[in-house]
C-alpha cells in the first residue's frame, strides 16, 4: 500500500534530555519508558483522595504497593544481635491506619533515624513497599515514603488538587517520583498529535488529546478522570482496529481459487462412513467455511470451540472439500506429539479413504502424509515427493512444513492449530507456498470472549463451536489441598488406582521435566520451620522424573507408569503415546505436551501437580484430555497454596465450572490480556493501557465499526497523517506479530 508520509511525533524527545540521564536510565530499565510520549502515556493506576483513606485491609501479599495513610503509633526498640551484642541494635515499628485496617512498618539499624524523626503520630504520608507476612500480620519492611504535609512548595506544586495519582511503580522508582517526572513533561502534552479524525471526536463528544492527558495525570475531580479515560480508551481501540481493518481490506483484494466440493466426491464418501451424526454446531460452522471456500478471495476464519467440541472433524471436512476441488490441504500443529496425534486420528477417521494410490484404497481416496523435523530421510523424501506430485491431498506437520524444500502441487487450504503458538513469519511462509494465496482456517481450543476475538483476531471472521458431541462424559473437578490436608493427596492416588482397577487409565501432569541442573535437589521436602505458603513459593515446581519415580515405588507401585516430556526423542515420544493409546500403560506422567489434541478415550483421571503454577485456560485445556469416552472424567488439582491465596481462588474457579468461555473471562479479569494470550500477543501489554478488553466491549465494537468505515473510504489514510503516525508507533516488530493473525 502506498501511504502518505506520517507526521513527525513531537513527543519523541528522549527523557534524558528533559529529566537528566540518571532518572531517564531508571525509567528505561524498570518501566520501559524512553520518550516524553512514553511517560505521558504511563497513566496512574488509581487515585487517592486527600480526605479519604485507602483500604489497608485489602492489600495483596507479595505485591509492591503504594498506600496513603496516617501514622497511629511509632515505637523504637533496642535489641541485642550478633552485630550489636550489647543491645545497641535498633528497630523502629510504626503502625499506620486508614480506618479500614492497620499496617505495620518496620525499619532496622541505621535506617531508623530519619523515619523516627519524620513519622510522628498524626502524620499523613504515602508509603511504598512490598507487602510481606510476619507473625501472621501484614507488614512493609523499610518502605519508601513521602510526607503529605502540603506546606512545602514542592508538595503543593506536585500534589496540587485533591486527587493524588498513584502510578504503576517498582521498588526502584516510587509512585511520587514518577508523578514529579510527569509534572516536568506535562506541558509537552499540548503538542501531542491527535490520531482520531476530528469528525469522530466531535460526533462522540470526546476531549481533545492534550486535555485528556492533563485530565488523567492532574485531575481536579473524578469527572475529569472519567472524561480523560473515555477519550484515551478510544485512542487505543481505534488505532488498533484501524490496523486490523487495513489488514482485512488488503486481504480482501487478494485473489484465491474458489474450492467447491463435488456432490459425490471424497467429502460425500467420508460423510457416508461416519458412525455418528454431526452436531448442529458442526453443520452450521461447516456451512460458513464452505461458503468462504467457494469465493474468489482467501478465507480468513477463526474456528474456536470448547475442548472436545469436534473442531478437528470440522477442519477435516474442510480439507476434504478442498481435495475434492483439486487442491491440497496442510495442517500445521505446534508440537510433534500433536502432529502425530492428528495424523493418527485423521487416518483412522478416513480409513480406506486415506489410502490413495494403495491397494485396497477407495475410488475417491487420497494420501494423508505426516511431515515432521525428526522423520528419517527415506520417509521424508517420500512425503516431499507425494506433496509435489499432488499424490498427497492432505499433509499434517510441524514447522517442518514451512522449510524451503517443501513444495506443493496446488496448496488450497492451510489449517493452523493453536494459532497463538506460531509467529507470523512461520504462517506467512506456509501461505506463500500456494500458486495463489490459499484459504486459511485458524483453530483454537482456548475459548476467547467476543471482545478478545475482535481485538486479537480482529482480521478473521469467527465461528464458534459451543456444543459438545453426544456421548461425551461430564468431568468432575476437585482441588486437593496437599499442605492443609496431606491425606487428601493419598486419597487422590487411591482414586487413580480405582480408575485403573476399573480398566481405565490416568494422566499425572507436572510443571517441570526434572533433570535440569538447577542445584535445587529433589523438590517436595518441606522444612518444618517455614509455612506451607513459603515452601510452595520457594521450592522448585514438581518434576515429571521425580514424581514418576516416587509413584512407581510408592503410591502406584505395581501399575505400569510411563513418562512423556518435550525433551525425549520424537520416536520415543510417539512410542509412549502409542503404548498409552493402546492401553499398554496405566499411568502417563507428563508435562503439558499433552495439553492439546491428545485423544485417549479410555483415560478417565488426571492429577495435576502444583496446579497453581498453570494458568486458568491451560488447566481447562489439560482437563479436556479426560472424559473423552463414555466413562465419566475426574480431574484433581493438587496445590500447596493456602486457602486465602489468589492462586487457590483461581483453582476453585476452574473446579467450579466446565465452561471455557466463563473461565477465559476469569483468566482475563485476573491477569493482563497479553499474558493470557501468550507471548506472541505481547503487543497487547505495550499498547493497551486504559482499554480493558474484557470490560470495554462497547468501545471496541464501535471503534471497529468506525475504523472499517474510515479504511473503506481512505485505505491509505491519505487525509489522516496523524493517524498514520499512531499506526506506525503501534506496528513496531513486536506488535506486528500481535496483529498479524491472518
Amino acid at each position: 500500500m502506498d501511504l502518505v508520509p506520517a507526521l513527525e511525533e513531537p513527543l519523541k524527545q528522549p527523557l534524558k534530555s528533559v529529566l537528566g540521564p540518571a532518572t531517564a536510565k531508571v525509567m528505561a530499565e524498570h518501566l520501559g519508558l524512553h520518550t516524553v510520549g512514553d511517560l505521558l502515556h504511563h497513566y496512574p493506576r488509581r487515585y487517592e483522595e486527600r480526605g479519604q483513606l485507602t483500604h489497608l485491609a485489602d492489600l495483596p501479599l507479595d505485591e509492591h504497593v503504594t498506600v496513603v495513610a496516617q501514622v497511629a503509633d511509632a515505637r523504637l526498640h533496642s535489641f541485642a544481635s550478633a552485630k550489636a551484642p550489647r543491645g545497641k541494635g535498633q528497630r523502629l515499628e510504626v503502625t499506620i491506619t486508614d480506618g479500614s485496617g492497620r499496617l505495620q512498618l518496620v525499619f532496622f539499624g541505621s535506617g531508623v533515624h530519619k523515619p523516627h524523626k519524620d513519622l510522628l503520630p498524626g502524620t499523613r504520608a504515602m508509603f511504598a513497599g512490598k507487602v510481606s507476612l510476619f507473625n501472621r500480620r501484614l507488614q512493609l519492611a523499610h518502605p519508601a515514603y513521602e510526607l503529605l504535609r502540603g506546606d512545602g512548595e514542592e508538595s503543593v506544586e506536585t500534589w496540587a488538587g485533591s486527587l493524588i495519582p498513584i502510578y504503576p511503580a517498582t521498588a526502584k522508582l516510587e509512585s511520587w517520583k514518577i508523578g514529579k517526572a510527569v509534572q516536568t513533561v506535562l506541558p509537552s502534552a499540548q503538542e501531542a498529535l491527535d490520531p482520531l479524525p476530528p469528525a469522530l471526536c466531535e460526533g462522540r463528544g470526546l476531549l481533545p488529546l492534550p486535555e485528556a492527558l492533563h485530565g488523567i495525570h492532574r485531575p481536579h475531580t473524578k469527572a475529569d478522570i472519567a472524561a480523560a479515560r473515555d477519550r484515551l480508551k478510544w485512542d487505543e481501540a481505534f488505532v488498533l482496529q484501524v490496523a486490523l481493518a487495513r489488514r482485512r481490506h488488503a486481504d480482501a483484494q487478494l485473489p484465491a481459487v474458489p474450492r467447491r466440493p463435488c456432490p459425490d466426491g471424497l467429502l460425500a464418501a467420508f460423510d457416508d462412513r461416519l458412525p455418528f451424526t454431526l452436531t448442529d454446531g458442526q453443520r452450521k460452522v461447516s456451512r460458513e467455511i464452505f461458503d468462504d471456500l467457494a469465493t474468489e478471495h482467501p478465507m480468513h476464519r477463526l474456528l474456536q470451540g470448547e475442548v472436545g467440541s469436534g473442531k478437528t472433524m470440522v477442519a477435516l471436512r474442510a480439507m476434504l472439500a478442498v481435495v475434492d476441488a483439486g487442491g491440497q490441504a496442510a495442517m500445521l500443529a505446534p508440537t510433534e506429539v500433536l502432529a502425530q496425534q492428528h495424523h493418527r486420528s485423521v487416518t483412522e477417521m478416513m480409513g480406506e479413504l486415506a489410502e490413495g494410490g494403495m491397494l485396497g484404497g477407495a475410488p475417491h481416496a487420497t494420501k494423508v502424509v505426516l511431515l515432521t523435523g525428526s522423520m528419517g530421510a527415506a520417509a521424508r523424501r517420500q512425503a516431499l515427493l507425494d506433496l509435489v506430485t499432488g499424490e498427497a491431498g492432505i499433509v499434517i506437520g510441524t514447522h517442518a512444513l514451512i522449510e524451503d524444500k517443501v513444495r506443493f502441487h496446488d496448496l488450497g487450504l492451510v489449517v493452523v492449530d493453536e494459532q497463538h503458538r506460531f509467529g507470523v513469519e512461520q504462517r506467512d511462509a506456509l501461505r506463500g507456498k500456494g500458486k495463489q494465496p490459499p484459504h486459511l482456517l485458524v483453530m483454537t481450543a482456548t475459548p476467547i470472549p467476543r471482545t478478545v476475538a475482535m481485538t486479537v483476531f480482529g482480521d478473521l471472521e469467527t465461528s464458534v463451536l459451543d456444543q459438545l458431541p453426544a456421548g461425551r462424559s461430564p468431568i468432575a473437578s476437585h482441588v486437593v489441598p496437599a499442605a492443609d490436608k496431606p491425606h487428601f493427596l493419598a486419597r487422590a492416588w487411591e482414586r487413580v488406582r480405582e480408575e485403573v482397577g476399573n480398566g481405565h487409565q490416568a494422566y499425572v501432569v507436572c510443571p517441570r521435566i526434572g533433570d535440569e541442573e538447577d542445584g535445587s535437589g529433589k523438590p517436595g521436602k518441606p522444612s518444618a520451620k517455614k509455612s506451607a505458603e513459603d515452601e510452595a513459593e520457594k521450592r522448585p515446581p514438581l518434576a515429571v522424573l521425580d514424581v514418576a519415580d516416587h509413584l512407581a515405588k510408592g503410591p502406584l507401585k505395581g501399575l505400569r507408569v510411563e513418562v512423556l516430556h518435550g525433551r525425549m526423542h520424537p520416536d520415543d515420544k510417539d512410542a509412549v503415546m502409542r503404548r498409552f493409546a493402546a492401553g499398554e500403560a496405566d499411568v502417563l506422567v507428563a508435562t503439558t505436551v499433552i495439553e492439546v489434541g491428545v485423544n485417549v478415550p479410555n483415560a478417565t483421571a488426571m492429577v495435576i501437580m502444583d496446579a497453581d503454577r498453570f494458568g486458568v485456560s491451560q488447566l481447562h485445556q489439560l482437563r479436556g484430555r479426560v472424559g473423552r469416552g463414555s466413562a465419566a472424567g475426574l480431574c484433581l488439582l493438587v496445590t500447596e497454596m493456602p486457602e486465602a491465596s489468589a492462586a487457590r481462588q483461581r483453582l476453585n474457579a476452574v473446579a467450579a465450572t466446565l465452561d471455557g468461555f466463563e473461565l477465559s473471562r476469569i483468566d482475563l479479569e485476573q491477569r493482563r490480556e497479553g499474558d493470557v494470550l501468550g507471548q506472541a500477543q505481547s503487543g497487547a501489554r505495550s499498547s493497551l493501557r486504559v482499554l480493558v478488553v474484557i470490560e470495554d466491549e462497547e468501545v471496541i465494537a464501535e471503534a471497529r465499526q468506525e475504523a472499517t468505515a474510515v479504511v473503506a473510504a481512505d485505505p491509505d489514510l491519505t487525509a489522516l497523517p496523524a493517524l498514520r503516525t499512531a499506526l506506525d508507533a503501534l506496528l513496531d516488530d513486536e506488535r506486528e506479530q500481535y496483529l498479524e493473525k491472518g
